[in-house]
C-alpha cells in the first residue's frame, strides 16, 4: 500500500484560501478570533486534506531547535575529523550543539541514523560521506530527506547522489585527473591504482578522474593495474603488497585517498622499498598526515576545515533557493614522487 503524502500546513492555507500566518494561528489558538466563517473555512480544510499538527516542525520553526546531525563515515579518519572541525566551529558561533554518527559505509545503519535523527528534532542533517551506489537505499534515503526537509528541517549534503536540500560538491574527478596530468608531466609511463570500493560515489569519481588523465595521454589501465581495498591505513598496506610484488611492479602508485596512500607508504618503508627512488607514491585528501609523511605524501589538498564550515553555513540558510558550492582541491607535490629512473 502506497504511503500518502504528507500534508503540509501551506496545504490546508491553500485549500482555504487564507494566508499560511493565518492558517497557523486559527489551529494553533483556540482564542485567535478573525473574521466570522474563517475559522470553520481553515477547520474545514485541515479536516479534509486530513492535516495533523507536526511538532517536529513546530519545534524547527520557532527556532527551538539547537542541535545538529552530522553523518560520516568514520571519526578515526582523518578526512572526516578535520571537516567535522570546520562543522563545529560555526556550529559554536551560533550556539548550535553537533550530535555526531558514523556510518561505516555500512547502507541500513545510515538510513536508521538519518531516520532517528530526524526523529530527534535535530535542526539540520549534514551528510558528510559519499553517497552509495545502490538504488534502493538511494531512493530510501532521499524519500526520508525530503520528508524530514518538508517538514521543516535543513539538509545539506558534501557529496553528490542526493536529491534534497543543499550540496558542497568536490571536484572529485577533476582532481584526480590533474594529479595524472602532473605524474605524466614528471615522466611516469607504469601506474597501479589503489582503489576504496566501488559502491562509494566518491570512489568512482576519483577513479573516473585517474581514467581520464591517462587517457588524455593515450595510456590505460590494464585489469590488474586496479586494487581495491577498504579505505583505511591498513587497506594501503595491503593495496601496496598486491601491486608491488607483481612480476613487473609500477613505477608511480596512485591512492584514492591520503589514509591509504600513509599506508601504502608504511609498507614500502619496511618493505625496504625506496621512495621516491624506486616508486613514487600519490594520494588524495589534505589530510595533516600527507605532509607529516616521511617522505612526504604528493596530493590534491581541499580545504577540508573550510568545507565543514561551508556546510554549515548552508544548513543555516533558507530551504529555497537551493544552493551548490563547488570546491576544486589544490595539487601539492611533495617528496614522495620524482621521476623515474
Amino acid at each position: 500500500m502506497a504511503e500518502q503524502p504528507l500534508v503540509r500546513l501551506q496545504d490546508v492555507a491553500e485549500h482555504a484560501g487564507v494566508s499560511l500566518a493565518t492558517a497557523s494561528r486559527m489551529l494553533s489558538d483556540p482564542d485567535y478570533g478573525g473574521r466570522a466563517g474563517l475559522r470553520e473555512r481553515v477547520l474545514a480544510s485541515a479536516a479534509e486534506l486530513g492535516y495533523r499538527p507536526n511538532p517536529h516542525a513546530r519545534a524547527l520553526a520557532t527556532a527551538t531547535s539547537t542541535n545538529v546531525g552530522l553523518v560520516i563515515h568514520d571519526v578515526r579518519d582523518p578526512y572526516f575529523a578535520t571537516l567535522s572541525g570546520g562543522v563545529i566551529t560555526v556550529a559554536e558561533r551560533h550556539d548550535l550543539l553537533v550530535s555526531i554518527v558514523c556510518t561505516h559505509r555500512d547502507a541500513p545503519r545510515e538510513l536508521e541514523y538519518v531516520k532517528r535523527l530526524a526523529d530527534q528534532r535535530m535542526r539540520a542533517i549534514i551528510l558528510a560521506g559519499s553517497a552509495l551506489r545502490d538504488s534502493a537505499h538511494t531512493a530510501a534515503m532521499n524519500a526520508a530527506l525530503d520528508s524530514y526537509h518538508r517538514s521543516g528541517g535543513s539538509v545539506v549534503s558534501v557529496t553528490r547522489g542526493h536529491t534534497v536540500g543543499h550540496v558542497v560538491d568536490i571536484d572529485n574527478a577533476g582532481g584526480m585527473r590533474r594529479l595524472v596530468h602532473d605524474m605524466v608531466a614528471l615522466g611516469h609511463t607504469s601506474f597501479g591504482v589503489i582503489a576504496g570500493p566501488l559502491r562509494l560515489l566518491t570512489v568512482r569519481d576519483r577513479l573516473q578522474g585517474i581514467r581520464r588523465g591517462l587517457k588524455d595521454h593515450g595510456i590505460t589501465l590494464g585489469r590488474d593495474d586496479v586494487v581495491y581495498v577498504d579505505l583505511s591505513r591498513e587497506g594501503g598496506q595491503a593495496g601496496a603488497q598486491m601491486l608491488m610484488n607483481r612480476p613487473e611492479p609500477p613505477r608511480c602508485l596512485l591512492a584514492i585517498a591520503d589514509v591509504v596512500a600513509v599506508g601504502a607508504l608504511s609498507w614500502l618503508r619496511a618493505g625496504g622499498v625506496a621512495v621516491p627512488g624506486e616508486v613514487s607514491v600519490t594520494g588524495f585528501g589534505g589530510i595533516p598526515a600527507a605532509s607529516d609523511a616521511v617522505p612526504s605524501i604528493t596530493t590534491v589538498e581541499l580545504p577540508l576545515e573550510q568545507v565543514g564550515e561551508t556546510a554549515m553555513e548552508l544548513a543555516l540558510k533558507p530551504a529555497a533557493p537551493r544552493h551548490i558550492v563547488q570546491v576544486e582541491g589544490t595539487l601539492v607535490r611533495r617528496d614522495s614522487v620524482a621521476p623515474p629512473h
